[in-house]
């Protein structure tokens, strides 16, 4: 039995000058034997997968992402059970993959079939189709993490202003749209002039250049600004974000486009009570991820299909090239060939 599937090989990656910095995309399609896959673990027909920048990383061979050669990258996928295996699922229950091996040290989303230990599996929640649950993927996963831990350190909307950075990425986008929901003032800070307008759509109260939100002084502190932050840029505006917060604010931490460094004291800490978060969205476990995946589900259920492209398994390496010149908006599902 083959399938169908975009590959990152050896080859491909030796004879680029892939490495730490952005590459070109260097996947191929292919057609493989199902016993690449190997025998263990529940084997799924992928249905969805989505493209985030962390795939476009593992498809221009990046070192620090890619774990095994050959590969087939994909951190996100949702489809159904083929076969159980004796893990519990049954044979057509809908599932998402969502772990820190999927897509990077193990097989991924990126293809029509999947096999996969049964604790990396999430069942997809009742209030969610196959192609929602694409579109949200990692990045809504990670949006939601970051506003669950803004709630859970006590930032509510009568706390004041929200910053969200890289607001029009697929983290971003999703912060915006569900904090607004949940009836927080949110500042959509971004460098894509053009975007503003969707932002304002997806709820923001207001929408900011990104210089705007940095503050290049050396001062331990600024003008208390913002009563929390979803930072998903790093860098310098990670840093500004800080010491910009109030008393007792919190901010979070996903990304790093901007700058891996955070060169700040402890008085943002110490004089002003301030938590900052990280949100590792691949290493949580089992019950915490179905746990808010259900809620993403229920209670949180957005309308994403404004913030969403479907495209079809061929055209991805299009998009990853859009990836690295910043010109895509929001999420780009990917749909996998029969």
């Amino acid at each position: 039995m083959k399938f169908s599937a975009l590959m990152l090989s050896r080859e491909s990656v030796e004879k680029s000058d892939a490495g730490s910095e952005h590459g070109r995309c260097l996947l191929t399609p292919v057609e493989l034997e199902r016993d690449v896959l190997g025998v263990d673990g529940v084997l799924i027909r992928v249905v969805y997968s989505a493209l985030n920048y962390k795939d476009a990383l593992a498809a221009s061979g990046n070192k620090g992402i890619v774990r095994k050669l050959p590969l087939i990258p994909g951190i996100d996928a949702v489809g159904t059970v083929v076969e159980p295996n004796g893990s519990g699922f049954e044979i057509g229950e809908e599932v998402l993959i969502a772990h820190a091996k999927f897509g990077t040290s193990h097989h991924g989303g990126f293809s029509n079939l999947a096999r996969v230990p049964a604790d990396w599996l999430v069942k997809l929640p009742a209030g969610l189709s196959a192609v929602e649950a694409a579109t949200w993927g990692t990045a809504g996963f990670t949006a939601a993490q970051s506003v669950r831990q803004l709630i859970d350190h006590g930032v509510c909307p009568e706390s004041g202003e929200i910053l969200v950075t890289g607001a029009t990425g697929g983290v971003g986008v999703f912060a915006v749209q569900l904090l607004a929901k949940l009836g927080f003032s949110v500042t959509a800070s971004t460098g894509k002039l053009d975007r503003y307008e969707q932002l304002l759509k997806l709820g923001a109260k207001k929408v900011v250049p990104r210089e705007e939100v940095v503050d290049l002084s050396d001062a331990p502190l600024s003008k208390s600004r913002w009563a929390g932050v979803v930072d998903c840029v790093g860098g310098t505006t990670l840093n500004s974000a800080i010491r910009a917060t109030k008393v007792g604010g919190c901010v979070t931490a996903c990304g790093l486009v901007a700058g891996h460094e955070l060169g700040l004291t402890v008085y943002p800490f110490i004089l002003r009570g301030i938590t900052l978060c990280g949100i590792d969205s691949a290493n949580v476990s089992q019950t915490y991820r179905q746990q808010l995946w259900d809620v993403i589900g229920s209670d949180w259920h957005l309308d994403v299909q404004s913030v969403s492209e479907e495209i079809a398994l061929h055209q991805l390496p299009v998009q990853i090239e859009q990836i690295f010149q910043g010109s895509v908006f929001g999420r780009i599902v990917v749909r996998m060939p029969e």
